[in-house]
């Protein structure tokens, strides 16, 4: 490698992979594009994190919250997806990379970064389909249990890197890239 720094930004796996969203969540096809490529057109290498949900519920799951995720052994297993993740951050950054940010999904309840989505109340998956959706759901500020654990993770590693959520909902916005 030579002298010159080079860039890396690490992205929610659905912004490269729609596919392992919950299905009909997606509102875009494959890759988020308008949050891909300026990366690419700026010349960041791109680390794509692995999708929590999809691996530890499968693709046959649908829409949960926080409070859904925030159990002990979703975070174990969110812990051992990072491992490696860090890994690779560490020793890019020891090679002269420079990670510059982390970029999630605003919203999600794993990878929301401002916003994660919160307000669970139990109740039988019968009231959901009789209903349409979760009336008790909504969006609050915070980290998704995803995003949350690799920022302390990222601290624990020594590694100073920023956070930015994009918003499904509306242009791509995530560090002004």
């Amino acid at each position: 490698m030579s002298d010159q720094t080079h860039k890396v930004v690490v992205m929610a796996h659905c912004h490269l992979n729609s596919n392992t969203k919950v299905r009909g969540l997606a509102c875009y096809s494959g890759a988020r594009l308008e949050v891909v490529l300026p990366y690419l057109q700026q010349q960041y290498g791109i680390v794509q994190l692995p999708c929590p949900e999809a691996t530890f519920l499968g693709m046959k799951r649908w829409g949960m919250t926080r409070e859904q995720f925030d159990t002990p052994a979703y975070r174990r297993h969110c812990e051992t997806l990072l491992g490696p993740v860090i890994d690779t951050l560490r020793a890019l950054a020891e090679d002269a990379c420079s990670v510059e940010c982390v970029v999630g999904v605003d919203g999600s309840p794993s990878c929301g970064v401002n916003r994660t989505c919160v307000g669970y109340e139990g109740g039988e998956v019968e009231d959901l389909a009789r209903n349409g959706s979760l009336p008790s759901a909504r969006l609050t500020s915070g980290y998704g249990i995803f995003m949350e654990i690799l920022r302390e993770r990222l601290v624990q590693a020594g590694l100073k890197v920023e956070f930015g959520g994009v918003d499904e909902g509306a242009p791509a916005s995530a560090g002004g890239r």
